[in-house]
């Protein structure tokens, strides 16, 4: 009875907080529409659809990571080392095709996700500490396989570029692969035995064990997917700006925490909907067009986005205690 209490609870705040944020982004459209009648031309939905691609499908791999009651610090840096990597075959290969030196990108940052699974599974070291010093590895051997140059515009080929730039069906390829990478994640989170496998570790590891899952193997996959998007959006964004660097996305992890926490993912574990993490993303993503459309000095961007967060926090708190009252209420009668 308890667990189905606690179950109906958590989908009721999970409805309650998809439909706020939904108004949320809603209010704050109009509001800037008012302010800047250029805010919902059909030219800046498209810039801040593709400026939000890279953010929502990191978003994808994080929220799976803090499920399972872990973080990763190290993403962004995960992104530049297999982001330069891709650059520099580029740079010296340029008849490789583009779509295999996306996928050694790929693989270059499912490998370091999957260390990062290993350490924090198998070497029981805390998620925190272990994507912090993975952090500094990759950031480290990003400079070291560039000697600390940069890969410019006229290295790359066209290709390269086009994987980020260019479009199909008159849709951007970055707004294309966030699609794909969605609607696979709700497949795999919703119709599949690994999927709620995944959110089971998370909700309570020990009942997890008992019940037969490999908790370990379920940490190491989350880790691997997200070092494998981060690998991928380390390429689409080298090839989205064209110019690789030993600092590329310095800081980004925070910028994919924060969409998350919007979105309303648990950092104590097992809640985390696909919803809302798109909606967190979009969120994010129109507070970075928007301030500077309304022209908010730079030094109270960050401000405003944290107060942003704060409240979403506070909110989301305060509906889960107020439901949770409610249904202990009912139980009562």
């Amino acid at each position: 009875m308890e667990k189905l209490l606690k179950k109906k609870n958590n989908i009721q705040l999970d409805q309650f907080r998809e439909l706020g944020l939904l108004l949320f982004i809603i209010i704050i459209s109009i509001m800037v529409q008012i302010r800047n009648p250029s805010f919902l031309t059909g030219e800046n939905i498209n810039d801040l659809l593709k400026n939000t691609a890279i953010l929502s499908i990191l978003s994808v791999g994080m929220m799976l990571v803090l499920v399972t009651r872990g973080i990763d610090l190290s993403i962004a840096a995960n992104m530049a080392f297999s982001g330069m990597l891709a650059s520099i075959i580029v740079r010296d290969f340029p008849q490789i095709h583009p779509v295999l030196i996306m996928l050694i990108g790929i693989s270059a940052g499912t490998l370091s996700g999957f260390i990062n699974g290993l350490l924090i599974s198998k070497g029981k070291i805390l998620p925190i500490i272990a994507t912090l010093g993975m952090m500094y590895v990759l950031r480290g051997s990003t400079f070291l396989i560039s000697k600390g140059q940069w890969v410019s515009a006229y290295q790359f080929t066209d290709g390269f570029k086009k994987m980020a730039t260019g479009t199909n069906w008159g849709i951007n390829n970055l707004i294309l692969i966030a699609v794909a990478v969605y609607a696979l994640a709700y497949y795999f989170i919703n119709h599949t035995r690994t999927g709620r496998r995944i959110y089971a570790t998370g909700s309570n590891p020990d009942s997890a064990k008992i019940s037969g899952i490999n908790t370990d193997r379920m940490v190491i996959l989350v880790y691997s997917i997200m070092g494998m998007l981060s690998g991928l959006t380390g390429v689409l964004w080298m090839a989205r700006f064209a110019s690789a660097q030993s600092d590329s996305a310095m800081g980004y992890e925070m910028n994919v925490i924060a969409a998350c926490v919007l979105g309303g993912v648990s950092m104590s574990g097992g809640s985390g909907k696909v919803g809302g993490i798109l909606l967190g993303s979009l969120l994010f993503g129109i507070l970075n067009n928007t301030l500077p459309l309304i022209n908010v000095s730079p030094f109270w961007q960050n401000a405003i986005q944290g107060a942003v967060i704060l409240l979403a926090v506070i909110a989301n708190v305060l509906a889960k205690r107020g439901m949770t009252k409610r249904n202990l209420n009912r139980r009562d009668r």
